[in-house]
């Protein structure tokens, strides 16, 4: 065929084409670690959220970081979920699958709809590949595919036929396939092309080379999708409502970071961040690591241990004093968080927390760290629990978490976990007058006697925050117990007590400082779900699905957890049922039960995975049709 008719078929192709709009998609990418999945996931979501689409994305990390190529521990993904509408989680089925090799199919197909858009990497379904992934026969050949609109494309070939004049190493060649099948994606939603292509140029500015594979990869998937007769469609995702403002798009890692930075500079406070790189919350070190110009200082400790030592080192002196890390962490934490509660130092403890015991699942998710949170240490030892509810939020919780460490002089738990970590969506960025005030007064003269006591207490029962180096106030603080007011060690009995009920009741005062627990949905009913934490989304949209169907439910969310809000007994007896869904065991039931002594049902998941709102929806529907 001339190259005249054969563009002429190609436009008279792309005329036949008809576009279908959809109200929303879920596109997941699935490879080899590395096939660069992530990064393809990312420019996606990149895209998608310039484009003007609500996103919400779930990356999905192999636990071994060396795992064998081709096998079914190895393999990485990257799911997004973006929308003309609010979205709350990164979406239950999947419409889209993108497999690049038989393992990443394997793993991953269960979750694409029937009738779904299956495009797989044929060049890599071979003999080899097929046997690490437990295939007998070629899935492309049996027929067990035959629900699904199966793409048999040949990425690796078609990549290195469009780079083949290049000077690069055939290994240099098929790292650029993800940007063939980002290529191939985007035509099937109709992305923009030039957000990828200006990332692509910055990022490898100093390869050129580089930069003119990645681009021809791209363009060479995009092109290849406008000649594919085997998908007469192509689908359009309109722009979401969004109320004005400038977004990016975060994760909650970033917007960790990103809010203690902001807590910092509000308060006149120098950040000093002390952490052992563990997943899933390293990334916060890493960001951190380059706001040095913001006053941050960043510290990677050689263990658990003396990370924490450094946040609390770092508070007496007068400094934001920070630690991260993730469960096992904690467990090596917890004698020195014990010392921040009895010397009363505001040290904030970030938990991102992962499927455990022990290493447990390392790059998963699981909210099983509340109980250790709350009581995983010795002796009466309070301290405050939040707990944010999306990617964005931990910008704002984090804050909170800086604010009541400081106010009340006390250690605060922050509870994020893997999920909104490594989980994106849209941020409208706070305009700096926005942000809450943290207001610290550090006592600068002795008592009236000419002393000064470091244990004399305000109406809030928190002792005065005084800085090393002051003259005149010179003090003791430690793990041993302090004799009330004077701070001086004490073995009376009594006193130890007194102290003991101080602590906890100075805790128990935070619920004067936090809002009432409110409900989306009726203020009282046939059934309320409660939830902490990454739950939140499934939860949110599930309710509102069942609310939509006439049904009697709402929902509360607690971002404190320790104190709750004061209101919280009340709003609980305000319903026939309460459904707790929590990925633990039962952690929060526990705690409602035993404090409200209200009966709640359990609805728990310990898989390393989110809920599904299919899964929440189920749940609702059964306890209502009784």
């Amino acid at each position: 065929m001339s190259a005249t008719a054969e563009a002429a078929a190609k436009t008279n192709l792309t005329k036949q084409r008809r576009i279908e709009e959809r109200p929303d998609i879920v596109v997941r990418f699935v490879g080899d670690s590395g096939d660069g999945m992530q990064l393809a996931g990312t420019q996606f979501s990149n895209v998608s959220a310039v484009f003007g689409n609500d996103i919400s994305t779930l990356p999905d990390f192999p636990a071994e970081i060396r795992a064998p190529a081709g096998s079914l521990a190895g393999v990485s993904g990257y799911q997004i979920h973006f929308s003309s509408y609010d979205i709350y989680t990164p979406g239950d089925r999947v419409n889209a699958l993108v497999a690049m090799n038989p393992a990443a199919l394997k793993t991953n197909i269960k979750d694409l709809e029937e009738g779904g858009i299956l495009i797989v990497n044929s060049d890599a379904f071979t003999t080899s590949d097929l046997q690490k992934a437990g295939y007998k026969t070629n899935p492309l050949e049996d027929g067990s595919l035959k629900k699904y609109r199966v793409l048999a494309v040949p990425i690796t070939r078609l990549n290195r036929e469009a780079l083949s004049d290049l000077k690069l190493s055939p290994r240099e060649v098929d790292r650029c396939r993800n940007f063939f099948v980002l290529g191939l994606v985007y035509w099937l939603y109709e992305r923009p092309l030039e957000p990828t292509l200006r990332w692509i140029r910055e990022k490898f500015a100093r390869n050129p080379a580089v930069v003119e594979a990645n681009i021809r990869a791209l363009k060479a998937g995009y092109n290849y999708g406008e000649t594919l007769e085997e998908l007469p469609v192509q689908y359009r995702v309109p722009k979401a409502r969004i109320a004005p403002g400038r977004y990016r798009k975060i994760t909650g890692n970033e917007a960790t970071a990103l809010g203690l930075v902001a807590a910092s500079q509000v308060a006149g406070k120098t950040l000093v961040y002390c952490s052992y790189p563990i997943t899933p919350a390293s990334d916060i070190l890493h960001t951190l690591a380059e706001m040095k110009r913001y006053g941050v200082i960043t510290i990677q400790a050689e263990d658990e241990i003396a990370a924490v030592g450094c946040a609390i080192g770092a508070s007496f002196g007068g400094a934001l004093g920070v630690t991260g890390t993730s469960g096992p962490g904690v467990c090596l934490k917890s004698e020195a968080i014990n010392l921040a509660v009895m010397a009363e130092l505001p040290v904030v403890v970030i938990d991102v927390q992962r499927a455990g015991p022990s290493t447990g699942m390392p790059t998963k998710t699981e909210q099983a760290d509340l109980l250790q949170a709350l009581f995983g240490r010795n002796g009466e030892s309070p301290l405050a629990v939040v707990a944010p509810a999306s990617p964005a939020e931990c910008f704002t919780m984090i804050i909170e978490a800086i604010r009541l460490a400081v106010r009340y002089m006390t250690p605060v738990f922050f509870l994020s976990d893997g999920y909104l970590a490594n989980s994106a969506e849209p941020w409208p960025i706070p305009k700096p007058e926005e942000l809450p005030k943290i207001e610290i007064k550090h006592p600068t003269e002795p008592n009236q006697d000419g002393q000064f006591m470091p244990y004399k207490r305000d109406e809030r029962l928190v002792r005065p925050w005084a800085l090393p180096g002051t003259p005149g106030l010179e003090h003791r603080i430690g793990g041993l117990e302090k004799e009330d007011v004077t701070g001086n060690v004490s073995y009376d009995p009594l006193n130890h007590e007194h102290m003991v009920r101080t602590r906890a009741q100075k805790i128990a005062n935070i619920a004067n400082d936090i809002p009432p627990l409110s409900v989306k949905g009726p203020e009282s009913g046939d059934l309320l779900v409660i939830s902490w934490g990454s739950t939140y989304g499934a939860i949110l949209a599930a309710v509102e699905r069942a609310q939509r169907k006439g049904l009697s439910v709402a929902c509360a969310q607690l971002r404190y957890l320790n104190p709750m809000p004061k209101n919280t007994g009340e709003v609980l007896r305000r319903y026939k049922r309460v459904l707790v869904p929590e990925l633990n065991t039962g952690q929060l039931r526990l705690l409602l039960q035993g404090r409200y002594l209200v009966e709640c049902i359990g609805l728990n998941k310990v898989q390393g995975r989110p809920f599904l709102v299919s899964e929440i929806e189920e749940k609702i529907h059964e306890l209502l049709s009784v």
